[in-house]
């Protein structure tokens, strides 16, 4: 943009609208500057105007023409056509886009050492422990799981830390900036923060040394009451009604309302927290917090639902006597021992309202502990045949609210995959060397210090079985029966927040940041999207070989083809069969409405259409 001098025209008609300046010549002014429509205003230092030639809606239907009124700026800049009116302290020290409402602001302003929120160095998982985490604008959650996963790596993480220090340096503004098209009204504080385009800032209370990362396609809003301090808001958060939060990173479209209190925490793609507390809490996709009884602190989460008391996931609560839950995908103690989850692996139980931990059963997924007295019973791979399972399965990917543009965090959706099904043959195995060792007549089976009856045992083996046979036509619905071009994701698997990769990919990953094949946090989130592009194939590779361990066959031929087709219907359907089974439980028990009922045994119903389709595409 070109600025000239104020002519001395502009001036007067300036003076006698009650504006001063420390200096008029350090003011600047752009063509389309009209000085009729700034009022009560002073100037201190560098200023630089823009074009007034709009009006801009103010409310629906309530126009204002673009302008300054009963405003103190200094060393500002402003772009065209914004409206700043009544700003009861000061502007200082801020860069300020096109078409923006600022009014009714105390101050706003840019101080030596800002940092916007960036290079923030936290710790997670462990709230008295060392900072494991360096929060920067381009955090993912793929980003942050491996930096956390990898913190007792020296050299990785110095390396790590390089590289984003680099970026944070390469990025970082002189002073603090607003985008286009943001409104900031009845705000007190706004300090060190840098606000992108189409922001809408409303009743917030103080925002200090932040960075707000919104776009046209995916705005952020901060409302009323809020506070945040050293803490980095992604695309498409809404943070409303009296948030408190210090030293946190929020990932895309989050919301984060009605009192919840944050510090050292991260959350990502989809989160919900309202009410209650997180501390040093790693929450990953689609981890939510409803009640006031709530308190995240010291865990990493995914695809997780914190309810409260012994409610604590209320999509697996049954009625009875005797509660029992499970947490999901990812979820895991301080210590990184994984506890229960429906796409996981591990277990928890709840007994009196305490929720206790048991990561010995981390190789029995899917599975419930329920506490009678002093005596834990396991019953393995439970949680596959429930109806809460099921709705998971398609609740989540209709539950991401994501735009194209705003999908930074890698989100893996598949229940079953190399990962979970990998956990699944150990279970397995497990099992059936239980009842070898003692044989198909007992009553129970001791798992560690866990007491597995002989029913449920058998049920396991079966309800595994099922989860198997299902995975393997359903892979095969997606690969043409062919032997595969790549060796990756033959080994082992890993869940990175929603990341779904070979340990092999891992490893390599990792070499090539100590080597300095990677030199940017862009390169390295490239890498973690290359890898995701790439799961079709490594997920095949895997399956492959799982196929023709499982069967015994040296080959795919066609006939070999049919029977895993054939035993694909089957598993469906005793799968689905099952499913109905826990439905009707429900139902019998009066948790819910008929009409709820009939509908759901319909939609269950309509599972055979999946029979249908081609075997591979």
């Amino acid at each position: 943009m070109v600025y000239r001098n104020l002519t001395d025209n502009e001036i007067s008609v300036l003076q006698n609208n009650n504006c001063w300046a420390e200096d008029w010549q350090r003011i600047k002014v752009s063509d389309g500057f009209k000085p009729n429509y700034f009022h009560r205003v002073m100037f201190y230092g560098d200023i630089k105007l823009g074009a007034v030639e709009k009006t801009v809606e103010v409310s629906k239907g309530f126009c204002k023409h673009s302008g300054i009124v009963n405003a103190t700026l200094r060393n500002v800049s402003i772009g065209d056509n914004c409206l700043i009116e009544n700003i009861s302290g000061f502007i200082n020290n801020y860069a300020i886009g096109s078409d923006c409402i600022i009014t009714n602001v105390c101050t706003m302003e840019t101080t030596e050492g800002a940092t916007y929120g960036e290079g923030n160095l936290i710790s997670v998982l462990n709230e008295v422990g060392d900072g494991n985490l360096i929060v920067y604008h381009g955090m993912t959650s793929q980003t942050a799981s491996f930096m956390v996963k990898h913190f007792l790596n020296r050299p990785l993480k110095d390396a790590i830390r390089r590289l984003i220090r680099e970026e944070i340096q390469r990025t970082s503004p002189e002073t603090a900036t607003v985008g286009n098209n943001v409104k900031i009204v009845n705000t007190k504080e706004i300090t060190n923060t840098i606000i992108y385009d189409d922001c809408e800032i409303s009743g917030a209370a103080r925002l200090s040394d932040c960075t707000i990362m919104s776009n046209p396609n995916a705005n952020v809003y901060i409302g009323t009451g809020v506070i945040c301090e050293n803490s980095i808001i992604s695309d498409g958060t809404s943070i409303i009604n009296s948030v408190k939060m210090q030293d946190c990173f929020v990932g895309e479209t989050c919301k984060i309302s009605n009192g919840f209190t944050a510090s050292n925490s991260v959350f990502f793609a989809n989160s919900y927290m309202s009410n209650g507390e997180a501390c040093a809490a790693f929450c990953g996709p689609f981890t939510a917090s409803h009640h006031k009884s709530s308190l995240l602190i010291g865990g990493e989460f995914s695809f997780y639902n914190a309810g409260s008391a012994t409610n604590f996931s209320n999509h697996a609560y049954k009625m009875g006597p005797m509660h029992y839950g499970t947490l999901e995908r990812g979820s895991k103690t301080a210590s990184g021992a994984y506890i229960l989850m429906p796409a996981n692996i591990g277990a928890f139980s709840v007994c009196f309202g305490k929720l206790m931990y048991h990561p010995d059963t981390r190789s029995l997924p899917f599975s419930y502990l329920i506490a009678y007295n002093d005596t834990m019973y396991l019953v393995p791979g439970r949680n596959l045949t429930t109806v809460g399972l099921y709705r998971d399965i398609r609740k989540w990917p209709k539950r991401d609210m994501r735009p194209a543009g705003a999908k930074k965090s890698i989100v893996n959706f598949d229940w079953l995959s190399p990962f979970t099904v990998g956990e699944i043959l150990r279970g397995k195995k497990i099992l059936e060397d239980l009842r070898e060792a003692s044989g198909e007549d007992v009553s129970t089976y001791n798992y560690h210090e866990y007491v597995i009856k002989n029913s449920s045992l058998r049920k396991g083996i079966k309800y595994y079985d099922i989860a198997l046979r299902i995975y393997m036509g359903a892979v095969l619905k997606r690969h043409a029966p062919v032997e595969p071009t790549t060796e990756i994701g033959t080994g082992g698997w890993t869940d990175l927040s929603g990341l779904l990769m070979p340990e092999s990919e891992e490893q390599r990953l990792i070499d090539d940041i100590l080597s300095g094949e990677i030199e940017t946090t862009q390169q390295l989130t490239e890498r973690f999207e290359e890898i995701h592009n790439n799961y079709s194939e490594y997920r095949w590779a895997w399956s492959y070989r799982m196929i023709l361990d499982y069967y015994g066959f040296d080959t795919l031929t066609e006939e070999n083809v049919e029977r895993v087709k054939q035993d694909y219907i089957t598993a469906r359907r005793a799968w689905i069969a099952e499913i109905k089974k826990d439905a009707t439980k429900e139902y019998q028990l009066g948790d819910v409405d008929e009409e709820v009922f009939t509908s759901f045994i319909e939609q269950l119903d309509k599972e055979v259409d999946f029979e249908n389709q081609k075997l591979y595409m």
